[in-house]
């Protein structure tokens, strides 16, 4: 592996956590409504189940479920069902003001770690953008390299973009636009689950 590897598979690893998605949504959320700390354990547990798929993929957990596609269709609809089920309760409370208290980090590491982790797709993104820009036979520190890689990068990003949406003036202009943007947000996500489950 050379180190001009680890920058175009970071290059294309940004693009893809720039565009909007599932993760991007949750964690906007949970940074406007719970504050600064609840953002970034919600960032750190997006982070740490898309580095795991990554290196899932290195491993070739995408060929084991080419032997076994009953467990990818498995993963895939408990996934579409939790971000249906996400969907579904912030579309419910929409109108709901938002508690003045944050959510425990506990539970926000773990809620942003199920968000990446139901999507097995994560993976395959992974494995395909793995098979293009690195050689095969890579060797066991330069596969923790690049998943330590991916995780630092996923940190500085959504870290990022908590102290974004966390800064005054983001947050009162989040919370007054607040039910219409749960609205969005709930439409995206179950499309997102919606699209997982009738995909083949």
């Amino acid at each position: 592996m050379e180190w001009g590897d680890l920058l175009a598979f970071n290059l294309v690893l940004l693009a893809a956590m720039a565009s909007p998605g599932a993760a991007m949504l949750y964690l906007i959320k949970a940074s406007a409504t719970s504050g600064l700390r609840a953002g970034i354990a919600t960032g750190l547990g997006l982070g740490l189940a898309a580095s795991l798929w990554t290196l899932a993929a290195l491993l070739g957990l995408d060929g084991l479920f080419a032997l076994f596609p009953w467990a990818y269709g498995a993963l895939k609809i408990i996934g579409a069902l939790y971000l249906i089920w996400i969907a579904f309760w912030t579309w419910r409370n929409a109108a709901t003001p938002i508690p003045t208290s944050e959510k425990p980090k506990g539970r926000a590491v773990l809620a942003g770690f199920a968000v990446n982790a139901s999507n097995p797709k994560a993976m395959l993104f992974a494995a395909a953008v793995i098979v293009v820009i690195f050689p095969q036979g890579l060797s066991t520190p330069n596969i923790a390299l690049i998943t330590m890689n991916h995780l630092c990068l996923e940190l500085v990003f959504n870290t990022s973009l908590a102290l974004l949406i966390t800064r005054p003036s983001a947050r009162s202009k989040y919370l007054r636009a607040k039910p219409l943007l749960d609205r969005v947000a709930a439409t995206l996500l179950g499309a997102f689950g919606l699209r997982l489950l009738l995909e083949r």
